[in-house]
């Protein structure tokens, strides 16, 4: 089987998957008490125009099958559970996530014209980035240093951090580097100051790096803390593996430099199951951003989950919970494809 075939193959097994996390979203959701209760809170909302609130009720109702017909004494008809399927599975492939219970607006629209979408991207993104690169260097380098004192202290440490609870760390962070020392804000995204007057927002992006750099760092350093021991084990255990290896032990016996045995020739061999395991932390990560956008006060989509789970918002933790498995459905086919370009040996098959 060539490269078409094999991307042919992984495709199909993509699409089934989401239809699977489709299926069983819709279960969740169906078996959860409240919904009905959950849309009544819109007609008691005062951030939706009243002319509005009965249309986006109604509608709510249609989508979620609560109601497919009106009786003649105005009481509601319930659709069939085939319909309400298929309204579900419809709405969730096309991205029409409703409307929000808390808001009235779209949940595409909260979520991306708000900025959550890029906060938590933002803060994904440092953590995600600073976590790998930390943790694949040091464990390379433990591997390297086996039973000495910098490989022990390395793997207890990370075990220390990787064991302890994120909001616990973070809150730990906040005492530290904001009660104690003042270098860095308790949370938020951008200072206060920006939000209490407007004059004071700074036109230029380049002039707001410094501001939101200063917020970011506190909980994308807890992040990075909780996350990077793991990728430091498993490159330190896949790495003594590698360097047991005969063509290491080739290597080095031509006289090639150990700087390039370890990092050009074992590591290269080593790290595929690192692939695997970032595109499955993908999908922990975002667990992770919700503690810790809540400790920090962080608008991202963690703290707007946290938020949908004490409102019922069933339609914003529905599209949340859909696009949490579809990151990780796609990051493992992402995976599955770099495989190859690492690692000639493997074949599509």
């Amino acid at each position: 089987m060539g490269l078409r075939g094999y991307l042919l193959k992984r495709l199909l097994n993509t699409i089934v998957l989401v239809v699977f996390v489709i299926c069983v979203n819709y279960v969740i959701f169906e078996e959860i008490p409240g919904t009905q209760g959950a849309i009544a809170l819109l007609a008691e909302n005062p951030k939706i125009p009243p002319e509005t609130k009965a249309i986006i009720i109604a509608r709510e109702e249609t989508r979620f099958g609560i109601r497919c017909a009106t009786n003649p004494d105005g009481s509601g008809v319930p659709c069939p559970i085939w319909t309400k399927f298929e309204h579900y599975f419809i709405s969730m492939a096309t991205f029409q996530f409703g409307r929000s219970f808390q808001t009235g607006n779209t949940v595409v629209h909260d979520l991306v014209n708000t900025g959550r979408l890029v906060n938590t991207l933002t803060l994904l993104g440092a953590s995600s980035i600073m976590a790998i690169i930390i943790g694949v260097f040091l464990g390379a380098i433990a591997a390297r240093k086996r039973g000495g004192l910098f490989d022990s202290s390395m793997v207890t440490t990370s075990l220390t951090t990787f064991s302890l609870p994120t909001f616990w760390l973070g809150l730990v962070l906040i005492y530290i580097f904001a009660f104690l020392l003042h270098w860095f804000p308790t949370g938020g995204v951008i200072p206060s100051e920006w939000t209490s007057s407007p004059a004071a927002f700074p036109s230029n992006f380049f002039l707001q790096i410094p501001g939101r750099a200063q917020h970011l760092f506190l909980p994308a350093l807890t992040l990075t803390l909780f996350f990077y021991g793991g990728f430091l084990l498993l490159t330190r255990a896949t790495m003594i593996e590698a360097l047991s290896e005969d063509y290491i032990t080739t290597a080095r016996a031509k006289g090639v430099p150990e700087r390039t045995v370890v990092y050009k020739h074992a590591l290269k061999n080593a790290s595929l199951p690192l692939v695997t395991a970032v595109a499955l932390q993908f999908g922990f990560l975002l667990s992770g951003a919700i503690i810790t956008e809540t400790v920090f006060n962080w608008d991202g989509l963690g703290l707007w989950l946290f938020n949908a789970i004490g409102s019922k918002d069933g339609p914003v933790l529905q599209a949340m919970f859909f696009i949490v498995a579809l990151c990780v459905i796609v990051a493992n086919l992402a995976a599955d494809i770099i495989y190859g370009v690492i690692d000639p040996r493997i074949r599509y098959e």
